[in-house]
């Protein structure tokens, strides 16, 4: 099995997941979870600076919670998405549906 750490920071209505480890169809439950909660509490910005792996499982996460953000009024934000984010949401397509951060500041 594969490790997953998420760590949690919040700043008024934005919560900042830092993802550390493979998001995949063993961790994305957790991923997936945490995502959701913190959405319910505001805006979000999920970095990805550390992740080593994203499945089909993990984008298909991303993908509906930008979806719940976007019809909720919410933003949802990816930081620092590591080389293996970049290569997996540019290979399904996806990569110009996610705002990309290169850091906190252009929020």
């Amino acid at each position: 099995m594969t490790q997953l750490d998420i760590d949690e920071k919040r700043d008024g209505d934005l919560t900042i997941l830092s993802v550390a480890g493979s998001v995949n169809s063993y961790t994305y439950g957790d991923f997936q979870e945490k995502l959701t909660k913190a959405l319910v509490a505001g805006h979000v910005v999920v970095d990805m600076e550390k992740v080593t792996t994203l499945s089909s499982a993990g984008i298909g996460v991303l993908m509906a919670a930008l979806d719940d953000a976007e019809a909720e009024g919410k933003k949802l934000r990816v930081l620092r998405p590591s080389e293996i984010v970049r290569l997996a949401l540019d290979s399904t397509g996806f990569a110009d549906r996610f705002p990309i951060l290169k850091n906190l500041k252009d929020f």
